[in-house]
C-alpha cells in the first residue's frame, strides 16, 4: 500500500524536472506562507497536474505539518512546517489522496472540452463551508483556459476574497489565453519543457518495459512533454512504427511485388486516426537521422533509434538524394492529411515512395 500512495502522490524531490516550480513550492511549504491560489501555466504533459496533487497532499500531510488538538494540519496562511515539505505517503490523509476519496480534495476537470459554470457554482457552494477534516480543503481546476467568460467570471470573485483555509491550484496551458484577471488573482508558477534526457527518465519510470531506444524517440517526437509520449505510446504508434521501418528498407521487399504487404500496413497506419500525424513525425525522425549519418559518415544515428531504426547489412541502403526525397514525401503526406484527403489513400501512397 505505501509504494502505491507513493506513485500516486509523488514527493516534489521524485518529480524529474520543474526545479524552479519545486524551489517556489518547496519554500512556501517550508515556510508556511502559502499564496491562497497558484496558477500553474506550461506545456501539456509536462508534470502540472502531479506537481498539483503533491502540493495537495503535503498541505494537509499529517507527518509534516503541526497539528492542532482535533488532529486538524495548521492553517494555510502563517503556519509554520515541523518537517519536510513532502507528502510522507502513508499517514492517513495521504493515504486518502492516494486512493482518491479525500474529502477535502476535489478536482474541476473539462467536460465536452470546457469548464460549465454549473460547476464552478458548485464549488463556489462547497468552499462557503469550512474542510471536512484537514485544515486546508484543496481545489484543483484543469486546464482552466477552457473555460468560457460566465464561468471565469463566476470564479473571479472566489480568487478576490477566497474564504478561510482553502487553496485553488489552477492549471492552464501556456500556448491559450487565460483572462489577465485570473492571472492577477493567482501567483503563476511557469513550467517548461523537459530536456530529452529527463523525458527519458520519466517514461523509463512510468514504463519500465519501453525499450531505451524507443524512450528517446518518444522524447523527440513529444519535444519534452512526458505526458504527450506516453499517449503516444499507448497507441502502439512506437510498434507500427517500427513494423514499417522493417517492411521498407527490407531489401527483400519490392513495392512491384509485394503490393498486399504494403496495403496492409497502409491500412493499419490509416486506423490510427489522430495518430497518424505523430507517426509521421517518427518516420521524419528515423529519416533525418539517416540523413545526419550519411552527412557526418559517422554512425551518431546508432545512438538515437531502435535495432530497427539502423541500416545494417540486411536493410536497404539509400544515398543522400533518396533519402531527401523519402523527406519530402512524408511532408507531402503529411499536407494532403491536412486538405482531408482519404487517409487509406495517402498512407498506400507514402508507403511505396519509402519502399522504392
Amino acid at each position: 500500500m505505501g509504494t502505491r500512495q507513493r506513485q500516486l502522490i509523488p514527493s516534489f524531490s521524485s518529480l524529474i524536472g520543474q526545479e524552479k516550480a519545486k524551489n517556489l513550492l518547496g519554500r512556501a511549504l517550508t515556510s508556511g506562507n502559502l499564496a491562497h491560489a497558484y496558477l500553474f501555466r506550461g506545456p501539456d504533459g509536462v508534470g502540472k497536474q502531479l506537481f498539483a496533487r503533491s502540493l495537495a497532499a503535503a498541505v494537509n500531510c499529517r507527518q509534516r505539518q503541526g497539528m492542532d488538538g482535533c488532529g486538524h494540519a495548521s492553517s494555510i496562511h502563517g503556519a509554520r512546517d515541523t518537517g519536510a515539505s513532502l507528502p510522507c505517503g502513508h499517514c492517513p490523509s495521504c493515504r486518502k489522496y492516494g486512493s482518491g476519496n479525500h474529502p477535502d480534495f476535489l478536482v474541476i476537470s473539462p467536460e465536452k472540452g470546457t469548464i460549465k459554470i454549473d460547476r464552478i457554482r458548485e464549488m463556489v457552494q462547497t468552499l462557503s463551508y469550512p474542510p471536512y477534516e484537514s485544515g486546508v480543503r484543496v481545489v484543483l481546476l484543469e486546464d482552466i483556459h477552457t473555460m468560457r467568460s460566465e464561468a471565469a467570471n463566476s470564479l473571479l470573485k472566489t480568487l478576490e476574497e477566497p474564504p478561510e483555509n482553502n487553496l485553488l491550484i489552477l492549471t492552464a496551458a501556456a500556448a491559450r489565453d487565460v483572462l489577465p484577471t485570473i492571472s492577477s488573482r493567482c501567483q503563476v508558477i511557469p513550467f517548461f519543457s523537459l530536456g530529452q534526457e529527463e523525458t527519458v527518465q520519466v517514461l523509463l519510470r512510468e514504463k519500465p518495459e519501453l525499450e531505451p531506444e524507443d524512450a528517446r524517440m518518444l522524447a523527440r517526437l513529444s519535444e519534452g512533454s512526458p505526458g504527450q509520449a506516453l499517449l503516444f505510446y499507448r497507441s502502439e504508434m512506437v510498434a507500427l512504427w517500427r513494423q514499417l521501418v522493417a517492411l521498407v528498407s527490407d531489401p527483400e521487399k519490392d513495392g512491384s511485388r509485394d503490393v498486399s504487404l504494403l496495403l496492409q500496413a497502409a491500412e493499419r497506419m490509416a486506423a490510427l486516426k489522430e495518430d497518424l500525424l505523430p507517426l509521421f513525425g517518427l518516420l521524419r525522425i528515423w529519416l533525418r537521422d539517416m540523413l545526419v549519418e550519411d552527412s557526418l559518415a559517422q554512425s551518431v544515428h546508432e545512438q538515437v533509434t531502435g535495432a530497427e531504426g539502423r541500416r545494417g547489412n540486411n536493410q536497404k541502403r539509400w544515398n543522400f538524394r533518396q533519402l531527401f526525397d523519402k523527406l519530402q514525401a512524408v511532408d507531402r503526406a503529411e499536407k494532403e492529411l491536412g486538405r482531408n484527403c482519404n487517409r487509406s489513400l495517402v498512407c498506400e501512397v507514402l508507403l511505396f515512395q519509402l519502399q522504392q
